[in-house]
């Protein structure tokens, strides 16, 4: 496609996009954003599974390295035990 075939198309997907606004569809005008986004370069990148955390937009972020998982309590006194 070229680049001007790109703009005209950008322009029609506006309109149809500044339509769907006024009718309140705003589903049709998201995905036609994402459209223009797309032809403008900008595309989102999903990423891969198990790159994200569960339920956020934030990176699972990696653990320093040589860092170790601390002891765990114990459950049953809930004291530290003393050093002799």
């Amino acid at each position: 496609m070229s680049l001007a075939a790109i703009e005209r198309k950008i322009i029609a997907l506006e309109g149809e996009m500044l339509a769907a606004v006024t009718r309140e569809d705003f589903e049709t005008a998201a995905r036609l954003r994402d459209e223009i986004t797309a032809l403008k370069g900008g595309a989102v990148r999903q990423p891969p599974p198990g790159e994200m955390g569960l339920g956020t937009q934030v990176p699972v972020v990696e653990p320093p390295k040589g860092w170790k998982r601390p002891k765990k309590p114990d459950l049953m006194t809930n004291v530290k035990p003393r050093k002799r």
